[in-house]
């Protein structure tokens, strides 16, 4: 039996930029997961090189958007694109025989790519759910879906998930 979660990357508050626009149903997708029961996973990201100005730890904008529906305590932070890339998240993976995942957030050009590209490329099954994920640049949104699909994973809305 296959194990799942739902991945929200980087719904954080540095990024100002449309994620307001999917807040509620990111949050719909939390409320869906845990009642089937899957862990909730919340991935932050901070930026650690000089010059840069966002996602500093310890600041309010690395924090988790205030508005987002947080019902777990498995937050794990990540200093690239690819969350698979942060020991502890990937621990967490292994710990748990997670082998299926629902991704959700931001930004669908950057960490939500690299994420779904290294996590489908490493064998397990991805499923983004496109209702959820936004871009600093919708204009390709669109195109991002189709990458998705044609690197392996399931694309489809919320409601193909919870109807």
């Amino acid at each position: 039996m296959s194990k799942k979660a739902l991945v929200v990357i980087d719904i954080q508050n540095d990024i100002t930029k449309h994620y307001r626009d999917i807040i509620g149903d990111i949050n719909a997708a939390v409320e869906w997961a845990s009642a089937q029961g899957m862990a909730v996973v919340y991935i932050k990201h901070h930026n650690l090189s000089d010059g840069t100005r966002t996602f500093k730890p310890g600041t309010k904008g690395a924090e988790l958007a205030p508005e987002l529906n947080v019902v777990s305590d498995n937050v794990f932070v990540k200093t690239k694109a690819n969350a698979l890339t942060s020991e502890p998240f990937s621990a967490f993976i292994r710990d748990n025989g997670i082998d299926t995942f629902y991704i959700t957030g931001a930004d669908a050009t950057a960490c939500v790519k690299s994420t779904c590209y290294n996590m489908a490329k490493a064998g397990f099954a991805v499923h983004v759910i496109s209702d959820c994920v936004t871009s600093y640049d919708l204009k390709k949104l669109p195109e991002m879906l189709v990458y998705y699909a044609d690197k392996g994973c399931k694309v489809g809305p919320l409601a193909a998930l919870t109807g």
